[in-house]
């Protein structure tokens, strides 16, 4: 079973593409676990106007920002897989059956990620592949420390894992650098050198598309390596 998990914001303008993509690719078992930070606009609405069971929408009381979505959508997931998904991306028709033959080909496998093209907000492809841009992929904890490689929408993980990577901390930079890191300290993770799916950018991302400064992500690397320590030794 395929959980995928979505924490949406103020998505209607690309939504429905995005869910459609994904939905031909599930089976009837699975599930998208919706999470809303508190959408002031129709992204709610445009979800439920599918009609689709396998959709499963929860509301934040308040907003709780993009950590916390993520973490009440992972922990409400039943897979035995579970899929990040941004709200405003593509998957591209081969994205689950790509994912899924390696999990069952590789047992000691906990995270699969894949390459990504850009686009834009016009859909509108502006990179080829997202890792010619971000740098080659490696699962390395050291290597990810320095530069975080990890994009939380190209990861797929194993629920097996979720007791290790949940709770969040709340000092950690973002999720994805957090799963990956974890997932490669634990088990093996397989990198999938080809664009499965569209990353768009624009200027609503939740992700920063312009680089920090230096003391910022200093403190967050320091951040990441404590807390880090303190879940591997608990």
């Amino acid at each position: 079973m395929i959980s995928v998990c979505m924490a949406t914001y103020n998505g209607a303008s690309y939504i429905d593409q995005q869910l459609r993509s994904i939905l031909c690719q599930l089976k009837e078992q699975d599930e998208v676990i919706l999470v809303d930070d508190r959408s002031s606009d129709l992204t709610v609405e445009i979800a439920k106007g599918f009609g689709d069971d396998r959709i499963k929408i929860f509301i934040n009381n308040a907003n709780q920002g993009i950590l916390k979505t993520f973490e009440r959508a992972i922990r409400l997931a039943s897979g035995d897989v579970i899929y990040l998904s941004d709200q405003d991306d593509v998957w591209y028709p081969s994205k689950v059956a790509r994912f899924s033959d390696v999990f069952k080909l590789n047992p000691d496998v906990l995270l699969v990620l894949s390459d990504a093209e850009l686009i834009n907000d016009k859909g509108e492809v502006t990179a080829r592949s997202f890792f010619e841009k971000r740098g080659t992929f490696t699962s390395s904890l050291p290597a990810n420390i320095l530069k975080n490689k990890y994009l939380g929408c190209t990861m797929a993980f194993r629920s097996s894992i979720v007791g290790d990577i949940l709770p969040f901390p709340a000092n950690i930079p973002m999720h994805d650098m957090w799963i990956g890191c974890i997932s490669a300290f634990y088990g093996k993770v397989r990198f999938l050198d080809m664009p499965l799916m569209a990353y768009r950018r624009h200027e609503n991302n939740a992700s920063p598309a312009h680089r920090q400064n230096f003391l910022k992500m200093l403190h967050w690397r320091l951040q990441l390596i404590k807390n880090l320590y303190k879940r591997i030794c608990r």
